[in-house]
């Protein structure tokens, strides 16, 4: 990594590609400071302060997400969320809309049209989002002055803005930057509050206690970070490679084909999205009881929503300190049927193994022992199947040990597994982009001398 970065610097034009991506990255940081007019700042951080004491694990991963500005009520509050809640919602609308899969197959023209639907419905969902948010707070009094059509028009602008020119900017990184835009805004959002989040276990763990307690709570704490890094890359990069043979054929006076090539299916076929989607279904209620100020189960008395909201709450799982919490740990078996649910959905959208044995029959290519047409497909779907089931078991081990650590330790952080995958996978993808660009360039030199 550090040698691709060290040559990368060498070279003009990523040189200026990697200050201009940090310039815009410290722009996006500065802007998670600048509180958003209208807002009571310090009414609204004693409000996420209260809920994060008991139930803010649904803000907790959202609050990662936008660097910290959202419980802090800044400019940037809504952040890249609205852009990636529209980009999935596409993704999917593609799927469902005939005349969308259209455009997403008419190449350049068609992804530029898609791209220019998706910022529509980046600007409405900041629009909708804000909105909530301004009057959820103005009837709890955290806005400045009464709750009116100004205030609240003031809030929705500001935010909208926000969240729109971080839109622009990550677009700007993409083509103007190191690639992948929206994903290192992302990334830089997560890392900025992991800081904090080791100061806090350092300060419970291993300041204040003996050398003995306080070494070993650092070391566990390191090996645990490192060995789910290591396991996630490995799964980042796993892919079963399925063999593709071409059959020769004579083309004027030439013979050509006969070469071997190979379809790579990737063991984390979806990716982080499976978690996020699972991570957000359990999540909703909460975050509908945080803004109605409807308090979780506390007592024999309470109603089955309390109850509800108690086994939604990952931070109620694994609490060994009360036997008689203990038991909204069956939560947890509904987040790894989710999970599992969204890596065969998302895959299935994503993924056609149809559409991919009709190109190799139409190119001449076969699977070596699979006939092509049907036997292929159901051979593709057959494979698939037993790859998705690793890949989402894999996504499920990396999210449940921060869940286990926190529940067994009460150790509150921010980020979790899916932080730690979104931070490789980012780094990893960035890490080819500039590869790329080095590679290109250094054909384009090589054909020019």
């Amino acid at each position: 990594m550090f040698k691709t970065v060290r040559n990368a610097l060498k070279v003009k034009d990523i040189r200026n590609r990697i200050l201009y991506t940090l310039v815009a990255l410290i722009i996006v940081r500065i802007g998670c400071q600048l509180p958003a007019p209208g807002v009571n700042r310090g009414f609204v951080a004693q409000f996420f302060e209260q809920q994060f004491g008991s139930n803010g694990t649904a803000m907790n991963f959202f609050d990662a997400m936008t660097g910290g500005s959202f419980t802090t009520m800044s400019i940037f509050a809504l952040n890249i969320t609205p852009y990636i809640t529209s980009s999935i919602i596409m993704q999917l609308l593609t799927i469902a809309i005939p005349k969308l899969e259209e455009m997403q197959k008419d190449g350049e023209d068609g992804r530029k049209k898609i791209a220019e639907y998706t910022r529509y419905l980046t600007v409405a969902l900041a629009i909708i989002e804000a909105l909530s948010m301004a009057i959820g707070f103005g009837n709890q009094g955290y806005l400045e002055g009464d709750l009116n059509f100004t205030n609240v028009v003031i809030v929705v602008t500001s935010m909208t803005a926000g969240a729109s020119f971080l839109m622009w900017l990550g677009e700007q990184i993409t083509e103007k930057g190191v690639g992948n835009g929206i994903s290192i805004i992302l990334l830089i959002n997560i890392v900025s509050k992991i800081p904090s989040d080791l100061k806090s276990l350092f300060d419970k763990y291993v300041i204040g206690k003996t050398i003995a307690k306080g070494g070993l709570a650092a070391i566990v704490i390191f090996a645990i970070l490192v060995a789910m890094v290591v396991f996630i890359v490995i799964l980042s990069a796993g892919e079963r490679r399925i063999p593709v043979q071409y059959a020769k054929k004579v083309q004027g006076r030439k013979m050509v084909g006969g070469q071997t090539t190979n379809i790579p299916l990737k063991v984390n076929t979806a990716g982080v999205i499976p978690v996020i989607f699972a991570g957000s279904l359990l999540s909703f209620p909460i975050v509908i009881a945080q803004f109605l100020q409807v308090q979780p189960a506390s007592g024999p008395g309470t109603s089955i929503w309390q109850k509800l909201l108690k086994v939604c709450n990952q931070n109620a799982w694994f609490n060994v300190t009360n036997i008689h919490e203990f038991k909204y740990t069956l939560g947890l078996v509904g987040y790894i049927v989710l999970v599992i649910f969204f890596a065969y959905f998302y895959t299935s959208i994503t993924f056609n193994p149809i559409e991919v044995a009709n190109n190799m029959k139409k190119a001449g290519g076969f699977i070596p022992g699979i006939r092509p047409g049907k036997p292929t497909t159901d051979y593709l779907n057959k494979v698939l199947k037993y790859i998705i089931f690793i890949g989402a078991v894999g996504l499920t081990i990396v999210c449940v040990i921060p869940i286990i650590i926190s529940g067994v330790f009460n150790a509150n952080i921010s980020f979790g597994g899916t932080s730690l995958i979104i931070i490789v996978g980012v780094v990893i993808e960035t890490l080819k982009k500039i590869e790329s660009q080095m590679l290109v360039r250094h054909y384009k030199g090589f054909l020019n001398d």
